[in-house]
């Protein structure tokens, strides 16, 4: 595995040159600003990401604020207790895409979202999980939410600010050419070895998930 340096230069010869590289990139939204995101908007941004998956994303933008009117704005008590009238309602709503097992997760991701605010709030656990066991939270995603394995969570949790890393395909291809995995991870133990790799990266260069990923995918 090279150092994150090598990395960069690499991913800077494509991109222009290191000034260009480092204009492309961005990082996390600050911690306070993470923890000033209403609980509606985490489930607004995990749905969108739900839906969005294996499907057009242009299509599931252009009707997106029909899907907020639909989803009462995605009011987390709100649709953690969606009745079945309510739920057959959506059903034949034209305002949103009519798919059932999506439309399902929207009430059992509301559910969890309702946990995580009587345990440590629902920013304080999405957006403050440390970023060196980011997989943690990932893996706390898959097995309490609904249709957040993949990278539905990690779209999510980029989408909404936190720091993050996505598992693209540009990006695997780089984890494969440092030797840290040999396919596209899905193991806990590749997973920590992605993880394991990132840290290293962020102690040598002193930058985020997002920006290290960015630069990872940059550089294929």
């Amino acid at each position: 595995m090279r150092h994150f340096d090598d990395i960069f230069a690499i991913a800077a010869e494509r991109q222009g040159g290191h000034a260009a590289l480092d204009a492309k990139l961005s990082g996390p939204l600050p911690m306070e600003e993470l923890f000033a995101i209403p609980d509606d908007r985490w489930l607004s941004t995990l749905t969108k990401c739900i839906f969005q998956a294996g499907f057009n994303w242009k299509v599931i933008e252009a009707k997106w604020d029909g899907f907020e009117m639909a989803f009462d704005q995605f009011d987390v008590g709100r649709c953690a207790f969606m009745d079945d009238e309510k739920f057959d309602a959506l059903l034949q709503d034209t305002r949103i895409v009519r798919n059932g097992t999506k439309i399902a997760t929207v009430r059992e991701n509301a559910a969890l979202l309702l946990e995580l605010r009587q345990a440590e709030g629902v920013a304080q656990t999405l957006g403050g999980w440390p970023s060196d066991d980011y997989i943690g939270l990932l893996e706390m995603l898959k097995k309490r939410g609904s249709r957040l394995g993949g990278t539905t969570a990690q779209y999510a949790m980029r989408f909404s600010g936190r720091d993050s890393f996505i598992l693209s395909r540009d990006v695997v291809a780089r984890l494969i050419a440092e030797n840290v995995i040999d396919k596209q991870p899905g193991s806990k133990k590749s997973m920590v070895q992605v993880q394991t790799a990132f840290n290293t990266w962020m102690d040598q260069s002193d930058r985020s998930l997002t920006e290290i990923s960015r630069v990872l995918a940059m550089s294929v």
